[in-house]
């Protein structure tokens, strides 16, 4: 960030609250994955706002806002957006503290407990935010999504090619996100966009949110960055959710309690693939380390999923016996001094 945008930032901030520009103290809190930037905002009072930098001509902040406001006119527990320069690119939001919800996430009993939290609160949005209007997750952008792959990790990364079956997999994939009927999807419902607040989850990171299949975000949880559960457990917290979304509605039609878990473990496979070219395609093609290390715990996620889609074996194996060992051999060279 230039010092004369971070100057403009400061002065936009101080105007809306009132305050000189050389009496602001606003340290950095974090950066993410994209060019957005944040600063916390001490006020006189003790409390404190979060300025978030997005610079216009890389990150639209519109949709962040339209739906900012779409949530939180719903009772959704999200940041309120106080105060935003679309034109700029800056945005004067809540602070919710530095308490991601991966931070509780310290054995299996507390991951089981909080992830009982965060299903109610995709309940809640699902049940309350109607998805028209939000762009469809559809075949278009789904095959974009599943493109990362074999662009990024295997030719980019790794110099190998998809493997036979890869094709007959994206159908599969796909037919399953497909699937009718459609909610509103977070679609980044990680641990890392829920905030704990006030003994309350509250919902960040929802700028890409689309009409799709229900399973995307319970997966996005279950099957994140921070945990990995059991073939077990995620049944049991599939069906826990199925039976939930059936009572209430979200789920209708002759979906079995069976089916519902295949396509879980087909939209979860299609996130893995998903994350994995993207974090190749962060550190090759966008600089930022740290991604690269993250890629067993996906691959783990992977091999989960597709030992749940038979006709797929041999995927699975192919995973097992070629993508594996190439992955862990490209991380030993690349933390290997040079």
């Amino acid at each position: 960030m230039s010092p004369d945008r971070f100057d403009a930032l400061i002065r936009w901030a101080a105007a809306h609250i009132g305050l000189a520009p050389e009496k602001m103290d606003v340290p950095t809190v974090s950066g993410d994955a994209s060019c957005r930037r944040y600063f916390r905002l001490r006020l006189p009072d003790g409390n404190s706002r979060i300025v978030m930098d997005a610079p216009p001509e890389q990150e639209d902040s519109r949709p962040f806002v339209d739906m900012a406001r779409r949530l939180a006119a719903a009772g959704l527990p999200v940041p309120v957006v106080h105060a935003a320069s679309l034109a700029d690119g800056f945005l004067l939001l809540d602070d919710l503290g530095d308490t991601p919800l991966q931070t509780r996430l310290t054995h299996e009993t507390a991951v089981l407990a909080e992830y009982d939290a965060a299903l109610e609160l995709l309940a809640e949005l699902q049940n309350r935010v109607a998805p028209d209007s939000l762009p469809a997750y559809e075949t278009t952008l789904l095959n974009r999504e599943l493109a990362l792959f074999p662009e990024w990790c295997l030719r980019a990364w790794l110099g190998i090619e998809a493997p036979d079956g890869w094709d007959s997999l994206c159908r599969t994939l796909l037919d399953q996100a497909l699937a009718r009927p459609t909610v509103t999807v977070h679609r980044d419902f990680d641990a890392m966009n829920l905030m704990c607040h006030r003994d309350t989850l509250y919902m960040i990171d929802f700028q890409d949110a689309v009409a799709g299949p229900p399973s995307y975000d319970l997966v996005s949880l279950l099957r994140g960055r921070y945990w990995r559960l059991t073939p077990e457990q995620f049944a049991r917290l599939t069906g826990q959710f199925y039976r939930q979304a059936r009572a209430d509605g979200r789920l209708h039609g002759h979906i079995s309690e069976s089916a519902f878990l295949y396509q879980a473990n087909a939209v979860a496979a299609q996130r893995s693939l998903k994350v994995l070219g993207i974090f190749c395609r962060l550190t090759l093609r966008d600089g930022k380390s740290g991604y690269l290390a993250r890629l067993p715990h996906f691959l783990d996620h992977l091999a989960d999923s597709l030992a749940a889609l038979p006709e797929h074996r041999n995927i699975a194996g192919w995973v097992d016996t070629t993508l594996r060992p190439a992955i862990l051999k490209q991380l030993t060279a690349s933390e290997a001094p040079t």
